[in-house]
């Protein structure tokens, strides 16, 4: 049998592994998708959460120079934001499985909940009872008072929250009426599951999809829900009937967000086909399309919801646009002669331009410099130990497929 022997005064090293971004001191754009949009039509405020886990205040009255602060704090994607105490407070949700309470006026983190146990999906606010509802892959909504979360400080953080049991699948979209008395969930299950947040007893589970649940939509008084699909459907719900009224073909792929004007008479949904269209709840067949973007729509956000003017569209781009409802009159979408496959806006009111994320990366054989091409198909070469980016001799070949980059040294491809 082998003996291992270690000198005596002999210290086993340790491996120690240290990660770090190259970036800009201050990115003042998004590098990836956005999320997650609100609006604060007080102060005329976008914020914007973005997959590269920062979110973003925007002045919507300076289309040249838009930007005005960066909130950081959380280290994975943004999924989700809500404004409550009149536009002071913000919520977000995150896929490094926190929710962080921040000043939204001056731009900084409060306190981070670190109840979840995985990606946290989505936020819910009922703005009478000032509750906001966080739901994710765990499976599990956690109910939140705003108040106490802004009261909290360095020597009292400790907060009580009331959970919500029962889904079976990861969670992705969760909604809440205004009034606080119901709040429904949509998940991979495929259904809608409604609770009463009041007494956390289980109301009912609503089946007719036959995807994911992507978004949902409560009126003020809980009593009608729309849900959007990955199936491609959305679908109006009457919770005291405890069933679908209408199903709304409207898409041509999933549907990933909606929202609806204050009266309940107008959806507004976008998803998967790039396209953003406004829907006639009670007609179906009067439909106006609002857009068409150049990505998948993630989020839609309209401006005055009591009689909409405008709405801001965020996709898989990292671009945010804003585009006219004014051809809409009164919020509803009829009363004029139109073709349905064309967009009433050919271009965007106001444009808050993205930035180009990484898309390929190589390290070289040197471990110390990676090239790396992004979204925008340019191509940089960075060294890992001066933290900058450097010249070095490539050369692209193309092909009828596609391109490739070449090392001048090896001839090999990088990428």
């Amino acid at each position: 049998m082998a003996t291992h022997h270690r000198q005596v005064g002999q210290v086993a090293r340790k491996k120690v592994q240290v990660s770090y971004v190259i970036r800009d001191e201050i990115e003042r754009r998004h590098r990836s998708g956005v999320n997650s949009l609100k609006f604060d039509p007080q102060l005329n405020r976008l914020y914007t959460a973005g997959r590269d886990s920062i979110i973003r205040i925007w002045n919507t009255n300076n289309a040249k120079d838009s930007y005005m602060l960066s909130m950081e704090h959380h280290t994975d994607w943004v999924n989700d934001i809500v404004i409550c105490c009149g536009g002071k407070t913000l919520i977000s949700a995150s896929s490094d499985t926190t929710v962080k309470v921040w000043n939204a006026h001056k731009g900084f983190c409060m306190s981070t909940l670190r109840t979840h146990k995985d990606y946290v999906k989505a936020l819910a606010y009922a703005r009478d009872r000032e509750q906001v509802a966080s739901a994710g892959l765990d499976r599990a909504i956690f109910l939140w008072d705003v108040n106490t979360l802004t009261a909290l400080t360095a020597s009292n953080n400790t907060v009580t929250t009331s959970s919500l049991n029962g889904n079976k699948d990861s969670i992705y979209s969760v909604a809440m009426n205004q009034m606080g008395t119901v709040i429904v969930s949509g998940s991979t299950e495929k259904v809608l599951r409604v609770w009463d947040p009041r007494t956390c007893m289980k109301l009912m589970k609503l089946k007719g999809h036959t995807d994911n649940v992507k978004a949902l939509v409560l009126n003020r008084d809980g009593t009608q829900c729309l849900s959007g699909s990955s199936d491609g459907t959305i679908k109006l719900w009457s919770l005291g009937q405890q069933r679908c009224i209408t199903t709304y073909k409207i898409h041509d792929e999933g549907v990933w967000s909606l929202q609806v004007n204050d009266s309940f008479t107008t959806v507004y949904s976008g998803g998967r086909d790039r396209r953003v269209w406004a829907t006639d709840i009670r007609n179906p067949e009067i439909r106006t399309l609002i857009c068409e973007e150049k990505a998948p729509v993630l989020k839609i956000e309209l401006v005055n919801p009591d009689q909409p003017t405008s709405v801001w569209v965020a996709t898989t781009d990292s671009t945010v646009n804003n585009w006219s409802l004014k051809l809409l009159v009164n919020g509803a979408a009829g009363d004029y002669e139109y073709d349905n496959d064309v967009p009433v806006n050919n271009q965007p009111n106001m444009v808050i331009k993205g930035g180009a994320s990484i898309r390929q990366y190589h390290v070289l054989n040197d471990k110390r410099h990676i090239i790396t091409k992004d979204s925008e198909d340019h191509i940089s070469v960075w060294d890992v130990l001066s933290l900058k980016t450097v010249n070095m001799r490539i050369m692209k070949k193309k092909s009828n497929r596609d391109s490739k980059l070449f090392s001048f040294q090896t001839g090999s491809p990088l990428i």
